[in-house]
């Protein structure tokens, strides 16, 4: 009991479950620091419990976030055609070489997301970007348009090709990403840009001197080459045309562009498939019969070598206009003994006419209507060979107009150009006849 006029009472509560001891002063009541320990200790392990189940509910959240992008980078390299890249690959028996496979996160950084600012060039193909690597290295991100089923196969078809490859004058693919939406392949980067840029857009400055094309067309003819009969399975490039050669930082001519390119069987004399390529440069023959050969491609490149001599374009509206194609409005020229009426000015200056009339033979040989009485492109590459080295003799260098008035007044018969040449003897029948 309290006695009367106290200021403060002292009330000690004993209570049997809680053990709690207040102090009540002026009608305030304070909790004992044992008690306060205790609140504590129950906040403490309530906060712990929640953050625990925090911290499990956000790594669940994480968990399932991963697993679905890997789940969408699966579908996208299945759906990309990873699948039938891999059985293709196998397939080649050891015979392809290792190609990176690069991250999109990698490519994303490297091209500055894809920037304008980076297009080198866009074609049918898709969009090519100018990338750069952490270690410094240049790089060209070929990106497609849009995905179908003929575009993947295009993809997978190059990724085959190209790993089957390894020639100076072909495109060297580094690797490639099928983990985004759209497949990305991974060049070397070739800083000149196209043969097409180099002859038709290019300012006045830019040399194109003669010894410089006849260089360029003898690196493409090797190439081709090559790839008709050094490799593994013959390879019909199927699009041979001057913005798919491209010229490296010392105007090296490289092929580029495998997409509907295609491997033969040795024995086999040709293909039949829809007609694909770019009007001006198709071979008449495939066109009316959707069989391309390995003189399809030869037909192709007469086309570039008459580019390189006129420096007109095949796909220009002049020719539609006068229902011919620049191959046709060439072989008639020559019929016509007009040839240097519509030769390029440049090469006129800086090139000798003997030269000029041999390389412009063999483009009409190039592009004889009838397949099979066309050089084979081993016969050709050693023909531009032969007038290379002939154009940097000194002696040959100093015949004289009597003998250029021959060569140039003279009727050449098909084959005639490799009358003097290392095939000369050599049956003119070939696997695409």
């Amino acid at each position: 009991m309290s006695m009367p006029g106290m200021a403060t009472t002292e009330i000690h509560i004993c209570c049997k479950d809680v053990k709690m001891l207040t102090n009540v002063r002026e009608g305030k009541t304070e909790i004992c620091p044992s008690k306060m320990s205790k609140v504590y200790e129950i906040i403490l392990g309530i906060g712990t419990g929640l953050g625990g189940l925090l911290f499990l509910a956000g790594a669940w959240r994480l968990c399932m976030k991963i697993r679905k992008r890997m789940k969408k980078k699966d579908q996208n390299f299945k759906r990309n055609g990873g699948l039938l890249l891999q059985q293709q690959l196998n397939s080649c028996h050891g015979s392809v070489h290792r190609c990176k496979i690069f991250s999109s996160r990698e490519l994303n950084k490297a091209t500055d997301h894809f920037n304008e600012d980076r297009i080198l060039g866009q074609g049918g193909q898709g969009t090519v970007y100018k990338g750069i690597l952490p270690d410094g290295r240049i790089i060209a991100v070929k990106k497609s348009e849009v995905v179908d089923r003929e575009k993947l196969q295009e993809f997978v078809n190059e990724v085959v090709i190209l790993s089957q490859v390894n020639h100076r004058n072909v495109v060297n693919l580094l690797g490639g990403c099928l983990e985004t939406k759209i497949p990305l392949l991974v060049y070397e980067f070739i800083p000149n840009g196209t043969l097409f840029q180099y002859l038709h857009d290019q300012h006045e400055e830019i040399s194109l001197k003669w010894e410089r094309r006849l260089r360029i067309a003898a690196e493409v003819a090797e190439a081709l080459s090559y790839l008709h009969f050094d490799v593994c399975l013959p390879i019909y490039h199927r699009d041979v045309k001057s913005t798919n050669i491209l010229l490296d930082e010392k105007y090296r001519a490289k092929i580029a562009d495998f997409g509907i390119s295609k491997s033969i069987a040795i024995d086999q004399t040709h293909v039949t498939t829809k007609v694909q390529g770019t009007f001006g440069y198709l071979d008449p023959e495939y066109f009316q019969s959707s069989q391309f050969t390995e003189k399809s491609d030869v037909y192709s490149f007469g086309v570039v070598l008459v580019e390189l001599l006129t420096r007109q374009k095949p796909g220009s509206s002049t020719w539609e206009e006068e229902d011919k194609t620049l191959a046709t409005f060439f072989v008639i020229s020559m019929e016509e003994n007009r040839l240097f009426d519509i030769i390029d000015a440049q090469i006129r200056e800086t090139g000798k006419e003997e030269e000029i009339m041999e390389v412009a033979n063999v483009a009409r040989n190039c592009l004889n209507p009838i397949g099979k009485n066309r050089p084979t492109m081993k016969e050709v590459a050693i023909e531009l060979e032969r007038i290379r080295a002939s154009a940097s003799n000194v002696s040959n260098a100093q015949q004289n107009y009597e003998e250029a008035e021959h060569v140039r007044n003279k009727v050449f018969e098909p084959w005639d150009i490799f009358s003097t040449s290392t095939f000369s003897t050599l049956d003119n029948t070939t696997r695409s006849e």
